[in-house]
């Protein structure tokens, strides 16, 4: 069984960085694709940034050039460093792994990041 772990939300003022964490248990982390979405009361969870096993990554339009996401497979962990951040990033932040080679797709508990001064 996989359990996917958040960690490093907070408060932050408009400008500030944060970075999260997103720790794994298993043996799989490392041959998966992980993603960090989000999801703003009253919205649909979206995709922020992902990365596959071979460190390819991709990011939403809107965080390009302010997020950064990256994975250290010997500790199974990946992370979202968050630059400039504004109020429009406010959201409970998810870490996810998959889909795997049988189609599962785990979810870890979220983490809150707010934005404000």
């Amino acid at each position: 069984q996989v359990q996917l772990v958040e960690s490093g939300g907070g408060l932050v003022q408009p400008g500030g960085s944060l970075r999260l964490s997103c720790a794994a248990s298993g043996s799989i982390f490392s041959v998966n694709t992980m993603g960090w979405y989000r999801q703003a009361p009253g919205k649909q969870r979206e995709l922020v940034a992902a990365i596959t096993k071979g460190g390819s990554t991709n990011y939403a339009d809107s965080v390009k050039g302010r997020f950064t996401i990256s994975r250290d497979n010997a500790k199974n962990t990946v992370y979202l460093q968050m630059n400039s951040l504004e109020p429009e990033d406010t959201a409970v932040y998810y870490c996810k792994l998959g889909p795997t080679i049988t189609r599962r797709t785990y979810w870890g508990q979220g983490t809150q990041v707010t934005v404000s001064s």
